[in-house]
């Protein structure tokens, strides 16, 4: 090749890939811009002598703006064996050329691709959310083998695998540390800016970034599974997944463009017999029939809407797994809430130590943190880690332990027999006696005590809760604001669901609940309300996330519940109900707008047709014109 001929070439292969890669999506933008080009041109060689070069250039805008549209009108044809818009534009289009109206054609072919264009937009612009959170996910990672370390790619890893994670790096896989301590950047999946410290035995996500230690993981899940990934497969889901206005206006699309192809075909005849129109008149009145009554922007009412508050919804932390359930949103009347791990944290937290007098505090709460640490119960081990944070006590190793299930645990330490556990345990006359009835003040305010006695005598009584979550509160009076009714659902005693409902601020709640009284509760509230959402993070939620119109799990929550909602938290804040709510009702706002403009905008177009006062250049800005508003006006949910 000569040096003249590499100075013509753009670049090398690979430059080239990448530079078609680059514009790909926006070919439609760009062949709608060609084809407008292309009618400028067609325009002015038509007010001179050459108008075979008029109809050259018109014909090529006809073919490189509506190639896009031509091709998807014609497939989906083929697929559905039923016509639709895209095929009325053709006829259209093809029409005004039959009657010499080749500008209005090639107008209206431009417009119909701009508008394209914009629809593939918002669906770009929704799938960006999934393209920055796939750019975080590693392809590979540092394989630990007898050997050394060796890089591989994260397909090839399985589940118990070690793997080396190091500073800067962003983990590959979710897993658990065996060794080393770090500080995670964990903001791609909880939204929390402040990084967590991580040691051995803590959990690590794929997608967060290692910030300033190595560490060694074992992988607990194939990367498949991971949270992250779930994270893009629900919003990839969501996308595919249709509003059910969304589905009605399409089956309503099929029977439309038949009866507007009927009426358009007496439209050829009958005006002429009837009100003695001319052929020419006819037949150009048919044509401008058949551009104005096309339903493109009542088709447009919807998925631009609905696509847009979608990847809102995901930029924010909500991921919504379609746009029925974002839809349904907005009528909701009422919210049924799990307490645990969802009104509050979860996690049992040491709020009272009652010591006996006599004894000395950090001895006797050693002895117990001691006991305890032999136990995996969640209240032991609050304890326990109570004991270490506050009192920094070195723990001890019991003589002797006996765990009595569904009562406490019983030990022997320096030759004493302690028991811990419930009231009962202990001697339930000692108990409700012990500080003067202080464990009835205590279960009052909704919190659970635990009673230590040292051969028979109390010698300590602990109280701990499961604190309500700080955002609780603001939450739950930002869904009053929305005129939404909230009701705790909890396996708690009156007594402890009472006070906790206090503090959260719910509306009403209902105690002592199985997992099956759930599903009985929602069916009632169901009943009373009508469309109810429930909020829950456990397994045995599921079954209560799955009756509900709309289920929304914790971003936390267990896989089970994650899998079965409608609706994720992923920052696990509360308050961002409250504004999924918002946001289906403004997409449910813009909608009725669309399809309000659209519907009274082709009424308009057709009565100014059959009227005789609507000529086709008009018809068809009018009518293009509305579709681009309406697409546009969706496009504004991206910005709220």
């Amino acid at each position: 090749m000569s040096s003249q001929s590499k100075a013509l070439s753009i670049g090398t292969p690979k430059e080239q890939h990448h530079f078609l890669e680059k514009i790909k999506p926006h070919a439609e933008l760009i062949a709608a811009l060609i084809s407008g080009v292309f009618i400028l041109l067609g325009w002015l060689f038509s007010k001179g002598d050459s108008e075979t070069l008029s109809v050259i250039f018109y014909l090529l805008a006809f073919v490189i703006g509506g190639f896009a549209k031509a091709k998807e009108g014609i497939e989906e044809t083929i697929e559905n064996k039923e016509l639709n818009v895209e095929m009325l534009m053709i006829f259209a289009a093809v029409g005004s050329a039959i009657i010499g109206y080749w500008t209005e054609g090639a107008i209206l072919i431009f417009i119909f691709a701009v508008s394209g264009a914009l629809e593939t937009y918002t669906m770009n612009k929704s799938q960006k959310e999934i393209s920055a959170l796939m750019e975080m996910q590693p392809e590979e990672a540092w394989l630990v083998t007898s050997s050394g370390e060796k890089k591989v790619h994260v397909s090839a890893l399985d589940i118990g695998d070690r793997i080396l994670i190091k500073p800067g790096e962003r983990v590959p896989t979710d897993g658990v540390i065996v060794k080393g301590t770090t500080s995670i950047d964990e903001a791609a999946i909880s939204g929390e800016a402040v990084p967590v410290t991580k040691e051995a035995n803590d959990e690590v996500f794929a997608g967060t970034v290692n910030i300033n230690g190595a560490v060694t993981v074992e992988m607990t899940k194939p990367s498949s599974e991971t949270l992250f990934q779930k994270i893009i497969d629900l919003v990839q889901s969501a996308q595919s997944e249709k509003s059910p206005s969304q589905l009605f206006i399409e089956r309503f699309e099929g029977t439309y463009v038949k009866v507007i192809l009927a009426v358009v075909f007496l439209m050829m005849f009958v005006p002429h017999f009837l009100l003695g129109w001319s052929w020419t008149e006819t037949f150009y009145r048919a044509m401008v029939l058949l551009v104005v009554a096309s339903p493109c922007a009542l088709v447009a009412s919807i998925m631009p809407a609905s696509l847009s508050a979608i990847s809102n919804g995901a930029r924010h932390g909500i991921l919504f797994k379609g746009g029925a359930h974002l839809e349904n949103l907005s009528n909701l009347k009422a919210i049924a809430f799990d307490k645990t791990g969802t009104l509050t944290k979860g996690k049992p937290v040491v709020t009272d130590t009652l010591v006996a007098e006599g004894y000395d505090e950090k001895e006797v709460m050693t002895v117990i943190a001691s006991i305890e640490n032999q136990s995996n119960h969640p209240l032991a081990q609050a304890i326990t880690g109570h004991v270490r944070r506050e009192l920094k006590a070195d723990l001890i190793q019991p003589d002797s332990l006996e765990d009595v299930s569904g009562w406490g645990v019983k030990a022997i330490v320096n030759g004493s027999e302690w028991k811990i556990g419930k009231a009962e345990f202990v001697g339930k006359e000692l108990a409700a006696a012990y500080k003067s009835g202080a464990y009835s003040e205590l279960a009052s305010h909704g919190k659970t005590t635990v009673f230590a006695s040292i051969d028979g005598q109390i010698a300590s009584l602990i109280a701990l809760k499961d604190i309500v979550r700080q955002e609780t509160a603001e939450a739950l009076q930002l869904l009053k604001q929305e005129g939404i009714e909230t009701i705790m659902l909890t396996g708690d005693n009156e007594k402890t669901a009472r006070a906790i409902a206090k503090e959260a601020g719910v509306t009403s709640f209902i105690a002592e609940c199985l997992p099956e009284t759930k599903v009985e509760e929602l069916k009632k509230l169901k009943n009373h309300f009508g469309t109810v959402a429930m909020v829950g993070d456990g397994i045995n939620d599921a079954p209560a996330l799955a009756t509900a119109n709309v289920g929304i799990a914790m971003g936390e929550g267990t896989d089970v519940a994650l899998e079965t909602a409608d609706v994720v938290l992923m920052k696990n804040d509360l308050t961002r109900i409250a504004e999924a709510i918002k946001l289906s009702k403004k997409m449910k706002r813009i909608v009725q707008q669309n399809v309000i403009f659209s519907i009274g905008v082709i009424m308009i177009l057709i009565a100014s047709n059959f009227l005789q006062v609507l000529d086709l250049p008009y018809g068809v800005i009018g009518h293009e014109g509305s579709t681009i508003l309406v697409i546009l006006n969706g496009l504004r949910l991206l910005r709220s």
